[in-house]
């Protein structure tokens, strides 16, 4: 009795996490699940319920917009801080460029160079397929924000010198976004140069980042209820019409992308490093894979710098330096997505924007990039403040919410890309790679067999 009784005690917690497992839904379905729910409330209300001050007024103009919106200022509220402490801790970071002297400022220079581009390439091809247009929603846009599109047009010398701001602490408090990302690499270049005289300061910066962290993440919990009633609201007014420019967002940051990192990383690493792309992808595919699966570029810096090493020759000495400084400073993938966001929300509630606009987009999402976190996700956060940069409604975050997950893990995949394409230029330029190395098809191919076990 005694031997049947532990035999049952033992299956019993043998069962209990396989029915945690089953129970646990991460955040990213919800949300996806959100996103489905709030598509069929909405088109269910739209198409089935009948006009009523109870659906109109109650439900849809009521609870549903309340919800709605309560969280996209959750969001907003989370903007300012948040950019701000990371920025000074990604910019304070940078302080490290000193050890390798000229390879740290071209690395710095070359990542910089390839968000700006990867920006460019996302608004061009997103104006050609137009991924926003056929469907009006400008009349879902809040109150506070009806008005977006209809500020006095300003001049480029204007945009450059307002970069600088005269008053810091006003444009934290009006969420003027580049001025505030101007003054947060300022200060995070100094607390770099005055290294452990400012220990407490930037001390304080990383202990209040972590808090805009903790926020974000918990803020992150009400999504779904948040994406499911804004969603639910777009529908229910406008029906099933909404759901095709989604479609269309997705073809365009996935073909933006592929033009990043196909076609220019490519040019790049042929022209400035002389290497064969064709020899360098086949090589470095299965960390791609990698990244895709964990949609993380920092899970992705040990693999990508033995993969680099050992496969390609770099020097570990330059790959230890700039893997993980392009992990934390050079999000491609993520700036594309962005460009793309903008020109499909721009279109889709009818705000025009102009060659002054365009310039801001790629100004503020390539200095943003310096303070994005490797982390699942976060290039939604970001996105508010591109947003904000440009007077773009935060309502269009709700309809790239719910299918982003997919696009993360693509842009991951490009991120991490990026950041091997800058590795080999500047290690090719130094003299620090093995071309006997990188020809050689058979280096490295331990790394095949450990990959799954660090995954």
């Amino acid at each position: 009795m005694a031997a049947n009784a532990e035999a049952v005690k033992a299956n019993q917690n043998a069962e209990e996490p396989e029915k945690k497992k089953r129970k646990k839904l991460g955040l990213t379905s919800r949300i996806f699940i959100a996103l489905i729910l709030g598509l069929l409330v909405g088109v269910f209300i739209h198409y089935c319920v009948p006009e009523s001050s109870i659906r109109d007024d109650v439900v849809v103009e009521g609870v549903f917009y309340v919800v709605g919106q309560g969280f996209i200022r959750l969001m907003q509220m989370l903007v300012v801080p948040l950019v701000f402490c990371s920025i000074v801790c990604g910019a304070a970071s940078i302080g490290d460029t000193k050890t390798l002297g000229k390879i740290g400022v071209k690395t710095l220079c070359f990542y910089l160079l390839t968000t700006a581009l990867a920006v460019t390439v996302a608004l061009g091809f997103a104006n050609l397929i137009n991924p926003g247009f056929g469907v009006d929603m400008s009349s879902l846009v809040a109150s506070d924000t009806s008005s977006v599109g209809e500020a006095e047009e300003v001049s480029v010398i204007d945009t450059l010198l307002g970069i600088i701001p005269t008053n810091p602490i006003q444009s934290l408090a009006e969420g003027d976004m580049l001025p505030v990302i101007f003054f947060a690499l300022f200060v995070g270049i100094i607390l770099a140069i005055l290294g452990n005289k400012t220990e407490m300061v930037h001390r304080f910066f990383e202990q209040f980042n972590d808090i805009m962290m903790k926020m974000t993440s918990l803020v992150m919990l009400v999504a779904p209820f948040g994406v499911f009633c804004l969603l639910a609201r777009t529908f229910s007014n406008i029906g099933f019409e909404a759901f095709i420019p989604m479609l269309k967002y997705m073809f365009g940051v996935l073909g933006a992308l592929a033009i990043q990192c196909l076609v220019v990383y490519m040019i790049l690493l042929f022209v400035f490093a002389r290497i064969n792309p064709i020899t360098f992808l086949k090589k470095f595919i299965s960390v791609m894979a990698f990244a895709f699966s964990t949609a993380s570029s920092n899970a992705t810096i040990p693999l990508n710098i033995e993969t680099l090493t050992r496969k390609m020759g770099v020097d570990r000495r330059i790959s230890s330096f700039t893997i993980p400084l392009g992990a934390t400073i050079n999000m491609d993938g993520t700036a594309i997505m962005q460009g793309v966001a903008v020109v499909f929300t721009a279109q889709l509630f009818g705000v025009p924007l102009g060659p002054v606009e365009y310039l801001t987009v790629i100004a503020t999402a390539t200095l943003a990039s310096i303070g994005t976190a490797g982390v699942p996700s976060v290039g939604l956060i970001t996105l508010s403040m591109v947003f904000n940069s440009v007077g773009l409604p935060l309502e269009g975050i709700a309809l790239i919410m719910g299918i982003d997950r997919v696009l993360d893990m693509t842009r991951t995949a490009v991120n991490i890309t990026g950041d091997a394409v800058c590795t080999m230029v500047v290690a090719k330029q130094n003299g620090s790679v093995d071309l006997d190395v990188f020809k050689d098809p058979t280096a490295g191919s331990e790394l095949n067999e450990a990959r799954p076990q660090m995954s």
